[in-house]
């Protein structure tokens, strides 16, 4: 079958005579787990970053405990979000999408499915907490120490061999351009893993280690990984998910098969060089900073590829926008990735960064794509996954998909706005001079101006929290009370026949 035939086909059910793996074949009992572990991951990490925010606000809040303290609990924050929120997430949607697109099972089958569901959550744990206890590399996203990373080793190596050994076995000739997206992924996050984390312990029998690099290095291999962590991780991943959830939930082929392609390779050539543009005005080279910017204005071609492309599947079907609210997440997550794609090469110029640098702003910036791209994309993908994966014949209620889309969203608009203009007046009041050339603003007052913005914030994060648990008790009630297919599909017994004729 030709790329763009199988395109084409993706918009029906991966079922019927033409599929070379029964749907009752395929692994999915820990898929399963991976989608409630998704949920239950998203809201712990919602709720502390409500806590966090209202700690800022309210610095009481911190409850002079070493282990409630914002600096503990900010990375409990980022990795519930990013890796056990998100990662849950890929790894749940990426061995539902493979096997289907390639109509194999799982290779390892279920005992490989289990091995990489425990493993992923003993390291989540393990990492949250090290944050509590203080037991840390004080790497941003990186904070886990030398044995928690080990571990994470060993069960990214087995994600990659599931996958890949799945795509190896596949009956479908061609491989679908969501899992080009997924093993990219894969494979960098692997290499970005490694590569920021060689430490030696202090001793084998303790908790502490120091990364073999230092200085300015250090840094530069830290935000080689940290850009890259957001670039394949929190971008080509979902790009993955994107490009199988819309175009079933359109029942529309993807907008342009060839543009997926390109999109593909220019965005992975690009990505990995754009690092350095969080260190403008550091000891970095000059040359370095240069570098990361001109890569990430580059960008803007290939995050807007694929954005077009997202957007653009739904021609002929926008009126699905008014009869399917799960789509309304996966459509206005695109439009945030556009939106968070243009504001972050924007960001890294020089001129604008002197200003932007150490702010607000960048916090706005990534909870846009955070909580508008990664967020949405996962929440449409979710509320196409369960009623699928529990054999049901659709979602509990629709009205209560409308209610999260529409609470979530008002809930990224309070907090990024707050955080933008937030961000903008620190920065102006940073550089502000009398005209004695001296600071005009003290430090604190900075602090104390940006309260008021600071506890809308926390009102958004907590509306974004709310949306999550409405989507709480509508999964559980499409589970626990959802018709099944069976018993729509079974044919209506004779007693019931003779009664409504009667």
């Amino acid at each position: 079958m030709s790329a763009t035939g199988y395109a084409e086909g993706l918009a029906a059910p991966a079922t019927g005579a033409h599929s070379a793996v029964r749907v009752d074949a395929y692994v999915e009992a820990p898929i399963r787990a991976f989608a409630i572990a998704t949920v239950f991951w998203g809201v712990v990490g919602f709720l502390v970053g409500v806590v966090i925010a209202s700690q800022l606000a309210w610095p009481l809040l911190n409850l002079d405990l070493e282990w409630t303290t914002f600096g503990r609990l900010r990375p409990v924050h980022t990795s519930a979000v990013i890796f056990a929120f998100g990662g849950n997430a890929l790894l749940c949607t990426s061995l539902y999408v493979v096997q289907r697109t390639c109509r194999a099972r799982l290779f390892g089958g279920d005992a490989m499915g289990w091995f990489l569901f425990w493993g992923y959550q003993f390291v989540i744990v393990a990492a949250a907490l090290g944050y509590v206890l203080g037991v840390t590399q004080g790497k941003e996203y990186a904070e886990p120490e030398w044995y928690v990373d080990l571990w994470l080793t060993v069960v990214w190596v087995h994600y990659l061999v599931a996958f890949g050994g799945t795509i190896i076995r596949r009956e479908e000739p061609h491989i679908y351009v969501a899992n080009w997206f997924y093993l990219a992924f894969i494979i960098t996050v692997a290499m970005l893993h490694i590569g920021n984390n060689l430490a030696l312990p202090i001793t084998m029998g303790h908790s502490k280690s120091y990364g073999l690099a230092s200085g300015v290095q250090d840094a530069m291999i830290q935000w080689w990984y940290g850009h890259n962590a957001v670039g394949f991780f929190l971008t080509a991943g979902f790009l993955g998910m994107m490009y199988y959830f819309i175009p079933k939930q359109a029942e529309r082929p993807v907008y342009s098969y060839r543009l997926s392609i390109v999109h593909f390779w220019s965005l992975i050539f690009l990505y990995i060089w754009a690092g350095p543009h969080h260190l403008h005005y550091t000891a970095l080279p000059d040359w370095a900073q240069t570098l990361g910017m001109v890569f990430s204005i580059m960008l803007w071609m290939p995050s807007w590829g694929g954005m077009i492309n997202g957007v653009m599947t739904l021609s002929g079907a926008w009126d699905k926008l008014r009869t399917n609210p799960a789509l309304r997440f996966s459509v206005t997550a695109v439009g945030f990735y556009g939106m968070s794609t243009f504001e972050g090469p924007v960001m890294s110029i020089k001129a604008v960064n002197a200003l932007s640098h150490y702010t607000d702003w960048t916090i706005g910036h990534v909870h846009s794509g955070a909580m508008g791209w990664v967020g949405f994309v996962t929440f449409g993908a979710l509320y196409w996954l369960f009623p699928r994966l529990w054999n049901k014949q659709r979602i509990y209620s629709e009205k209560l998909i409308s209610w999260h889309f529409w609470i979530a969203t008002l809930g990224i608009v309070l907090y990024i706005t707050a955080m933008w203009v937030s961000g903008i007046l620190q920065g102006l009041m940073w550089r502000a001079y009398d005209e004695n050339g001296f600071l005009q603003y003290s430090f604190i007052e900075t602090v104390a101006a940006m309260h008021p913005y600071y506890v809308i914030r926390v009102m958004g994060g907590l509306l974004y929290l709310t949306g999550a648990l409405i989507m709480v008790y509508n999964l559980w009630m499409t589970v626990t009370r959802g018709e099944s297919e069976e018993a729509v599909a079974a044919p209506a017994p004779a007693s019931a026949v003779s009664a409504a004729a009667a």
